[in-house]
């Protein structure tokens, strides 16, 4: 009689079995896939989150910046998430300073290993951006 195996284990086997009968899966990486996420133009953020709809409320980079500082708060413990909120955040019209001061005034209330992990998160799409010669 053999043991009984774990379902769990047996579906990841054969997942990974199915995977490598894909030739692209072989190079496939989570970075490469979010390069290929798209990053939501200003305009539609400002009518969906901005003033558009809100007349008088916060503008697309205002609530953009909230949203770091929310992530921040919580451990910027998805590189995914940051990483795009950083991105949104750029094309809403935030500055490198605005995106590094926001997330600076979070070690206040999250503590400064907190704000070094969102900062290091940051830097991956600020450096990126530089390299491609785009303004931040």
């Amino acid at each position: 009689m053999t043991a009984p195996t774990n379902p769990f284990e047996q579906m990841m086997r054969q997942a990974q079995e199915m995977a490598k009968s894909f030739p692209a899966m072989e190079a496939f990486t989570p970075k490469g896939f979010e390069k290929m996420m798209g990053t939501m133009p200003k305009d539609m953020m400002e009518m969906m989150f901005g003033n558009t709809l809100n007349e008088g409320g916060l503008d697309a980079r205002t609530r953009m910046l909230l949203v770091l500082a929310g992530l921040t708060m919580q451990g910027a413990q998805s590189d995914v998430a940051f990483r795009q909120a950083v991105r949104h955040a750029l094309a809403a019209g935030a500055t490198k300073q605005n995106i590094v001061e926001t997330i600076g005034q979070m070690s206040m209330f999250a503590g400064l290993p907190t704000m070094t992990r969102a900062l290091e998160l940051a830097q991956q799409v600020l450096g990126t951006q530089e390299e491609e010669g785009k303004d931040t």
